[in-house]
């Protein structure tokens, strides 16, 4: 008798190679060198500069990267068509988009985005090596790894050069940026960078926020569902103060 083992609730990981015009491209580079500035990196040191705490989150409002909103809108609906959404009953939105610099050493620290959906990176530049600093995903819960704290080695019992150990009890997985490629995955899904280690070359990256919600409802329309939030056009603000 055979043992049989199945993967259960996969994390939905997407990657698409966008044909990007090489004009195009390269006033996008342009551009996010142009916003960074003199600016070398966050203030914690060997972090990359990232555009959202440093007052550009709105790269999506922007002319020259028009295009490549417009192909992230095409993938991200068919990402989420893909995992089952009925997108009629949908509305996405990008909430931030912000570029993201990683000179020599600089890297970016494990986090998450609770404030969003769904995360989509685009990388400008990359030749698929790693070398310039991979993505790096992180499972939720390591669930197969029996005793806690064995997938992460530290001399436990677990091979880590195993192709069984690396499917079934991986600490984390890399994707490595290639110009062009767009990447998709849930926000909530804890990510970092690891660093540049190539001596010569930045690595140049648009990151965003996407936010799902009911489409707008009109007066004869079903209420939205319970756990979607209305369309933010349907929202009322509360100022502080009267008059605001």
């Amino acid at each position: 008798m055979t043992l049989e083992l199945q993967p259960l609730f996969p994390l939905a990981l997407a990657q698409a190679q966008l044909r990007l015009d090489p004009l195009d491209l390269a006033v996008m580079l342009q551009e996010v060198m142009a916003l960074r500035g003199t600016a070398e990196g966050n203030p914690h040191e060997g972090c990359a500069w990232t555009g959202d705490i440093n007052g550009i989150w709105q790269l999506h409002r922007l002319p020259p990267f028009a295009a490549v909103c417009d192909q992230l809108r095409l993938h991200s609906w068919r990402y989420l068509e893909q995992l089952g959404f009925d997108t009629g009953r949908l509305a996405l939105h990008i909430q931030r988009a912000w570029p993201v610099v990683s000179a020599p050493g600089q890297a970016v620290g494990r986090h998450h985005h609770p404030n969003a959906h769904l995360s989509a990176i685009l990388y400008l530049n990359g030749d698929g090596s790693g070398r310039s600093g991979c993505l790096r995903l992180f499972p939720p819960r390591q669930v197969n790894e029996l005793v806690p704290g064995l997938a992460v080695g530290h001399g436990g019992p677990l091979r880590s050069d195993d192709a069984a150990a690396q499917r079934w009890n991986a600490p984390w997985v890399d994707v490595a940026p290639r110009a062009g490629l767009l990447v998709l995955f849930p926000a909530s899904t804890d990510h970092a960078v690891t660093p540049n280690e190539d001596p010569e070359d930045l690595r140049l990256s648009l990151a965003f926020d996407l936010v799902l919600s009911a489409p707008p409802a009109g007066p004869q329309d079903p209420a939205p569902p319970e756990y979607l939030a209305p369309h933010p056009s349907q929202w009322t603000p509360l100022p502080r103060h009267p008059g605001q």
